[in-house]
């Protein structure tokens, strides 16, 4: 049964959007499409495991003193098995493996492929049974979303970089399994305390490896910048303006970013670094973004369109 914060949310979804809502949903749409152009010019210079360890550890320096000054780490320690699993889903293996990707792919192109994650979101909920089942239309929506992104793979991507693609792949498969064990397993937890946690983690597993793949020469002032960003303002500002947004128009409305941020990592991507803007990456993006948003929305009762369950997003 839905809590009375949680009626208070949905209750959003009826009122107009106000300037400060467009303000965070512009915020967020640009804030989570830049990491992809961030990462491409870190791995220039990092190992992948290097570039993870130090973003963690800066918005976990950030995260982690407001969670516990919240309480809100305290009541994940009976489910601590749940937020492990959706720390390697979520952030320890898909930040590692899409770092590693971005050293062969474009981040342009490494943005439109995670594009894909609500098609997978959606397969896989109505695999293990979810709370309804496909018609044709979501079906086709399906269908829409899968040939953009062979579309892309097919025109764009060259046979050396398939390996590539296939961590994109995995890092798409986590970011869809991450909301469903939220859900299902993580209801009701401090959303802030979940992400505090999964970065602590995260940078605990990696410092090992971090360290020992360190450069062994002080990165560029380029390098160090996107480091920061990544950190600073991609982890832990964004996690938190994302929860005022949806606190301002809403869970369902605020989920729409999910459509905005592929754009803003193309965008970026051909316009700084001169990366290639193609019939493929054109075609491929309509199709995938349209797709989505068909397999994803589905009829509630009142025969309005209603998002899937509440989930924290991922973060790329």
């Amino acid at each position: 049964m839905p809590s009375a914060t949680d009626a208070t949310l949905l209750s959003r979804e009826n009122e107009p959007v106000t300037r400060r809502g467009w303000l965070l949903f512009a915020a967020m749409a640009v804030i989570w499409g830049i990491p992809y152009l961030l990462i491409k010019v870190a791995v220039a210079e990092l190992a992948p495991s290097t570039l993870v360890l130090l973003r963690t550890t800066v918005g976990g320096v950030i995260l982690v003193p407001i969670a516990l000054a919240r309480g809100d780490v305290r009541p994940l320690l009976s489910r601590w098995r749940w937020v492990v699993a959706y720390t390697v889903v979520e952030v320890a293996a898909p930040w590692l493996l899409l770092s590693d990707a971005e050293r062969r792919l474009s981040s342009s192109l490494a943005g439109l492929l995670i594009a894909g994650v609500p098609l997978i979101g959606a397969l896989f909920v109505w695999i293990i049974g979810g709370d309804d089942r496909p018609d044709l239309r979501r079906v086709m929506g399906l269908v829409v979303g899968f040939v953009g992104v062979a579309l892309v793979v097919g025109l764009d991507v060259a046979a050396d970089d398939l390996v590539a693609v296939g961590e994109v792949g995995l890092v798409v498969v986590g970011y869809a399994i991450g909301p469903m064990i939220i859900a299902r397993r993580l209801q009701g937890a401090p959303a802030v305390g979940v992400v505090a946690s999964s970065l602590a983690l995260t940078a605990l597993a990696y410092a090992p490896l971090g360290i020992a793949q360190r450069p062994a020469a002080l990165p560029s002032t380029q390098a160090l910048l996107s480091i920061g960003v990544l950190g600073v303002v991609c982890t832990a500002l964004a996690f938190l303006l994302f929860f005022a947004l949806i606190a301002e128009v809403g869970p369902i409305r605020a989920t729409i970013i999910t459509y905005f941020n592929p754009a803003v990592a193309i965008v970026l991507g051909v316009l700084l670094l001169s990366e290639p803007f193609t019939v493929g990456i054109a075609a491929g993006f309509a199709l995938i973004a349209v797709g989505s948003f068909v397999a994803t929305r589905r009829t509630g009762p009142s025969g309005g369109m209603r998002a899937p369950a509440d989930a924290l997003p991922e973060s790329p």
